[in-house]
């Protein structure tokens, strides 16, 4: 369940197949060239725009995020393997069950949204997409939470043990041979 002080990523629900594999798959994808600057959050929040038909316009469900990943198109819709966007980079966003708001946020004058960064509070209390948008002092504790976020979430190397590697499977990777044909080990590199 949504708490007021959760990290909220309202995003486009672009189809009803996507709504699916959301609710079926556990899973939402974002194009890596058009994502926010932040997908660590708590929940999403799914927007239905016009291919919803009579549902278009409002946001009905939010699942709990469970973690991130960088994938391919293609590796997420396998069945689109021939697709123009196959081999470009999306983030798959797993998720936990889609919950149903206990009222539907309307987007009353708002027609297009990719993305919109809020809290658990404005979301929990909002009526229309308006309602969402964080305003004064609030701002910028949001913009302070989601720099905090980034810097959580930034894959670092710098302070990770240099692995070991076998020497077996170094000389493998060099191809280097004894005379029976096996594979020497690096003490006989030198």
């Amino acid at each position: 369940m949504i708490s007021p002080t959760d990290l909220i990523l309202v995003c486009l629900m672009p189809t009803p197949r996507d709504m699916d594999f959301a609710r079926l798959l556990g899973w939402y994808r974002i194009p890596f060239r058009t994502a926010p600057k932040v997908v660590a959050v708590d929940a999403l929040a799914f927007y239905q725009p016009g291919s919803f038909g009579e549902r278009a316009g409002q946001i009905e469900f939010v699942a709990e995020v469970r973690g991130h990943e960088l994938t391919t198109r293609g590796e997420l819709l396998r069945d689109e393997a021939d697709h123009p966007r196959a081999n470009e980079e999306y983030f798959k966003v797993q998720i936990g069950p889609l919950e149903c708001l206990s009222r539907p946020i309307v987007a009353e004058k708002w027609r297009r949204l990719t993305f919109l960064y809020t809290t658990g509070e404005y979301l929990l209390r909002a009526s229309t997409l308006n309602d969402l948008v964080v305003q004064s002092d609030e701002r910028a504790l949001l913009w302070k939470s989601l720099r905090e976020r980034a810097q959580q979430s930034q894959y670092r190397t710098d302070n990770l043990p240099e692995p070991e590697l076998d020497p077996a499977i170094l000389a493998m990777l060099l191809g280097i041979k004894d005379a029976q044909g096996a594979y020497s080990t690096a003490d006989d590199l030198d």
